[in-house]
């Protein structure tokens, strides 16, 4: 079974300097209808405007993904931790026992786009921390490329939870096929452009559950990336 979360229906919060969409409920924006799926909490869909962001905050008992889609997205943490990421680049924060943080947009001219994403830990209070990593466009185009895994394999970032994270950049016509294992669920993102997904057309901000599906066939109808998780 394949379920749309359509762009169009998700919550949206415009503070002026941040624009945001949320594929689930998130601060001000609450559906009981769309509370998350599995250990996934937050989708996140933000665009920051220049110098400005998010100012220091804590964090506890979550693994926050940041993958950055256009722009450049600056990261600071009181472990020390400070970066400026771009498009390709992804951060995994696991905030375990607490962690405090800012990001922000260090352009003076241009906007960040990234989607921020929450997952809950199979553990609380866990020792915070921090990784970042490039994945080549090379290594996603016309590939499932796994971005971050429960034990980092395939040279990716190690998340404190059972569930996988793929990227995808798909050419019109171009095809990739992710088999699910047993008692696996499975949702997409559509970061940009458009998909079919077993037959079912997303467009750019779509989201999709599957539930009792053996695979997901991904073809490419406009230039498109998607993010995959294989969550248990």
């Amino acid at each position: 079974m394949l379920t749309i979360r359509p762009s169009g229906e998700r919550g949206h919060a415009d503070h002026g300097w941040l624009n945001s969409y949320h594929s689930f409920s998130f601060a001000e924006y609450h559906d009981p209808r769309h509370m998350g799926f599995r250990s996934l909490r937050v989708i996140n869909d933000d665009r920051v405007a220049p110098a400005k962001g998010f100012p220091l905050h804590p964090h506890r008992d979550m693994e926050i993904i940041s993958y950055v889609v256009e722009g450049e997205l600056e990261h600071h943490d009181d472990m020390g931790n400070g970066s400026i990421i771009g498009p390709g680049e992804v951060q995994l924060m696991s905030a375990g026992r607490g962690i405090t943080h800012s990001e922000g947009n260090p352009s003076a001219d241009n906007l960040v786009h990234f989607l921020q994403i929450w997952i809950r830990p199979r553990q609380q209070g866990i020792t915070p921390s921090y990784q970042q990593k490039l994945f080549a466009t090379a290594d996603k185009q016309g590939q499932l490329r796994l971005i971050a895994s429960p034990d980092g394999r395939d040279d990716s970032l190690t998340i404190q939870q059972d569930a996988c994270l793929y990227a995808t950049l798909l050419h019109p016509g171009e095809k990739v096929i992710h088999h699910t294992a047993t008692n696996r669920y499975l949702w997409l993102q559509v970061v940009s452009g458009s998909v079919t997904a077993n037959g079912t057309s997303l467009q750019q901000g779509d989201g999709a559950a599957l539930e009792n599906e053996k695979e997901v066939t991904l073809i490419g109808q406009e230039p498109a990336e998607v993010l995959l998780f294989d969550l248990s």
